[in-house]
């Protein structure tokens, strides 16, 4: 019997990180995003769907507009792929867009930029109505020294000094195109815009910025720090309550376009 013809499809989703253990599927069962995606995509395709991600989080961190690709013989209409496959998903992910895409392209490789948005609560008390939806510190923060410090990320960098150590990147060196400071001197926000990210890297910038809005650390001592290219030098990894993708970069030729920012965030 001849083989059907297969497509290749691209799911823009969302998620809440809070809910699961990251996003790659886990041997002891675990319950991951990827996971919850593959098995409501087989349910509808009705074969098993495995997907390629734009880019892995990590536990407790979120996604606005992930990527995903996956090739598939079922001939399904897009909405199959957004509402069939969202009344199969766990509370917490949702897909928003499905649009079939070129069969060469790949959700992982084919991005040259990425998106991402800290979101920060300065308070002496934290709302317990954004647990695990925004990061905190009870310290009072300097924006303008944050500023500073953020500027001097733009551009080619070794970024060891914000890489954890079980990163396993083939080089430390990436590009941040923004690197911005915007907010209240309550509601922080932390935007990041790069052609590739180190693992745990906006938690360990976070980590630094705080450092320098709270006097902990000058503007210097962080310019320092990125020369030193040293982790062992760097203040503790920030949690990732407040960390989310918000968007991927890829070339027009496939018609993937990163959707708006929620208002919320």
């Amino acid at each position: 019997m001849q083989d059907l013809p297969r497509q290749r499809w691209a799911l823009t989703l969302s998620y809440d990180g809070s809910r699961f253990f990251g996003w790659q599927k886990q041997a002891d069962g675990l319950p991951t995003v990827q996971e919850a995606l593959e098995t409501a995509l087989s349910r509808i395709a009705c074969e098993p769907i495995t997907v390629t991600v734009a880019g892995r989080t990590d536990t407790g961190v979120h996604a606005s507009a992930q990527v995903v690709h996956f090739d598939t013989a079922a001939n399904r209409q897009p909405q199959a792929w957004i509402r069939g496959v969202n009344a199969h998903l766990p509370e917490g992910v949702a897909v928003w867009q499905a649009q079939q895409t070129a069969p060469h392209f790949h959700a992982r490789f084919d991005a040259y930029g990425r998106h991402y948005r800290y979101l920060l609560q300065s308070s002496p008390v934290r709302s317990p109505l954004l647990a695990g939806r925004a990061g905190w510190t009870h310290y009072p923060l300097n924006l303008d020294t944050m500023r500073q410090a953020a500027a001097l990320l733009e551009g080619e960098h070794d970024f060891s000094s914000f890489r954890a150590a079980q990163c396993q990147a083939k080089s430390p060196v990436k590009t941040l195109y923004r690197a911005e400071i915007s907010g209240s001197s309550e509601w922080i926000k932390l935007d990041l815009h790069g052609n590739a990210f180190l693992h745990h890297m906006v938690r360990n910038i976070m980590g630094a910025l705080v450092y320098v809005g709270s006097g902990r650390l000058s503007v210097a001592e962080f310019e320092a720090l990125i020369a030193a290219r040293s982790r062992l030098q760097a203040p503790p990894t920030f949690m990732p309550d407040g960390l989310y993708l918000t968007g991927v970069d890829y070339p027009p030729e496939f018609g993937i376009v990163r959707p708006p920012l929620p208002e919320w965030l």
